[in-house]
């Protein structure tokens, strides 16, 4: 028999509410839709419990906490492969992430990226589809590098956290700029700990390139930043590919990564490009990508398929109920502020942040088939997540006629070489 199957993806899926007891309007089309496919991908946001992770000094942003109960309301669309590696993944700490996960393993959702161990966190879950298996593995560029799984080792339990994808940072610059910078370093200490480091066996010496504090600088004839996956977490996502391919038809790779080129969050930061090219050659179909809250540009690289973000799916950020003292602090309120509060402190009462960014209450889902290993008809469908509605109310997708922004799309394709052509509202990806 032919190894065939129907995919769906969303993006990032923040939710904080219930449900409305008999669905809204859109739900059903909605959900209808999503579940007429063999798998059926989302990226989990947040964290999954009641308050029994301690919250991490660092957040992804808003600490983001859902109640177990949540879980039953999102099988309402029927996903069935989830990314729990993300920006939030560790906002309530150790005890928040291993809480998450047992909610998860309760619901029986299958999900990737999160572990409690190294090995864990880097494996492939395989999902079970009609007439083909499919691998998933995800890991997240930005994240505190506290939140790293750690490996096991004979004689020590390893670390619970997500599987990370770090990357180089070098600032190439020209040869006066770099000559001012090793003439101002010893001038204000700005390496003196680093050097007593290496002096006293704490720290490697650096390469050839210049440290200037924690950054990184080359000489170079022009100024530029260069980023690069680092390597050995490069070579254990490959590794992870390459497992999954012996075991399975059809191989997904899910990233979350925030990280952007320049200012403009549309255009993907350089190494999450060679991220996913890389994974594409050790044997991956398609590289799902999202972080940003909205959409970036498609890929179609060789024989596979590079979404570099999908956008949001549910969006309910600004109802999360319960914030940490460090989130109130941050805005200058005293002990006895709400969530409500310190959300309108945030956002000065809605003028600025993600809720006035029209990009962020409208994306799409992505649509493929696959026969054989090979990818056909590629899909987007717009939905829309009610922008202008009260923050109580906004975020929850529904299919909408949106033309404008699949040439959008179109347009942040261009880069990448890919042609995205619109059909009854519709979007047709070119395969090369």
């Amino acid at each position: 028999m032919e190894n065939m199957g129907t995919f769906i993806a969303a993006g990032d899926i923040f939710i904080t509410r219930r449900l409305p007891e008999d669905g809204y309007e859109g739900l059903s089309e909605l959900a209808s839709f999503i579940k007429d496919h063999d798998i059926r991908f989302a990226n989990l946001e947040v964290t999954v419990h009641d308050r029994e992770g301690y919250p991490f000094l660092f957040s992804g942003g808003t600490w983001a906490m859902a109640d177990p109960v949540l879980l039953q309301d999102l099988k309402a669309y029927h996903f069935n492969a989830w990314n729990g590696a993300n920006n939030h993944s560790m906002d309530y700490s150790h005890n928040g992430l291993l809480a998450t996960m047992d909610n998860l393993r309760k619901q029986q959702m299958n999900y990737a990226g999160i572990g409690e161990n190294l090995a864990d966190a880097s494996a492939p879950v395989y999902i079970e589809a009609k007439n083909m298996r499919v691998a998933l593995i995800a890991a997240t560029s930005t994240f505190h590098e506290s939140w790293a799984a750690g490996n096991q080792r004979l004689d020590m339990r390893g670390r619970p956290g997500v599987n990370p994808l770090r990357f180089t940072t070098k600032y190439h610059v020209k040869k006066e700029y770099l000559d001012a910078l090793r003439e101002l370093a010893p001038q204000i200490d700005i390496n003196a700990q680093e050097n007593l480091n290496i002096k006293e066996g704490f720290s490697m010496a650096p390469d050839a390139s210049f440290h200037f504090g924690s950054y990184d600088f080359m000489e170079s004839g022009e100024n530029r930043q260069e980023t690069k996956p680092l390597e050995k977490d490069m070579k254990r996502m490959e590794e992870s590919i390459k497992e999954a391919k012996k075991q399975a038809d059809c191989v997904l790779v899910s990233i979350h990564s925030h990280e952007m080129t320049g200012e403009d969050k549309e255009k993907p930061a350089e190494f999450l490009k060679t991220f996913a090219r890389r994974c594409i050659d050790a044997g991956a179909n398609v590289v799902l990508g999202h972080g940003p809250h909205i959409l970036r540009g498609i890929e179609a690289y060789k024989k596979g398929l590079i979404f570099y973000s999908l956008g949001n799916f549910i969006f309910e950020n600004d109802t999360t109920t319960h914030q940490p003292a460090d989130f109130y602090e941050k805005y200058q309120m005293d002990n006895t502020a709400m969530v409500g509060a310190g959300m309108d402190k945030r956002s000065k009462n809605g003028l600025i942040g993600l809720g006035v960014n029209e990009n962020v209450w409208r994306s799409c889902l992505a649509e493929w088939k696959m026969a054989d290993g090979m990818i056909r008809e590629v899909k987007l469908y717009p939905i829309h997540l009610g922008k202008d509605l009260k923050r109580y109310r906004r975020g929850l997708p529904v299919l909408r006629r949106d033309d404008e922004l699949l040439r959008h799309l179109a347009e942040l394709s261009e880069e990448f070489g890919t042609a995205v052509r619109i059909e009854n509202h519709v979007g047709i990806v070119e395969l090369n």
